[in-house]
């Protein structure tokens, strides 16, 4: 299994969730961050108004998912939330090594 973790940027949520969707991911946790990379400080167009700040709003998405679907998961995230323009986030892969689901005890794969 792995756990897949993407920084984007908000306005591009509901495409990555459509993305993923029709590969058939099951669920996902979505929180809303803030955070800055190479652009520290640099002007950020958000929601069509011009902020000058040191931390830039984000969204973290995290799924995971069988270690056979991980590629097709990363590639979907970064298709789905790609502008071409500083700032579209960044995607972690983890190896995970155990879930399970609280209700009925499964376990790995089929505790997701």
């Amino acid at each position: 299994m792995k756990l897949i973790i993407a920084i984007i940027k908000p306005f591009k949520l509901d495409e990555v969730r459509e993305a993923l969707t029709t590969l058939g991911v099951a669920g996902m946790t979505v929180t809303e961050v803030k955070g800055f990379g190479r652009q520290k400080g640099q002007t950020e167009i958000y929601r069509g108004a011009e902020y000058s700040t040191n931390m830039v709003p984000k969204i973290k998405i995290e799924v995971v998912c069988a270690a056979g679907l991980a590629d097709r998961v990363v590639e979907a995230v970064q298709a789905s939330a790609n502008t071409g323009a500083i700032g579209d986030g960044k995607i972690f892969v983890l190896d995970v090594g155990q879930a399970v689901r609280i209700r009925t005890g499964e376990t790995d794969d089929s505790a997701l």
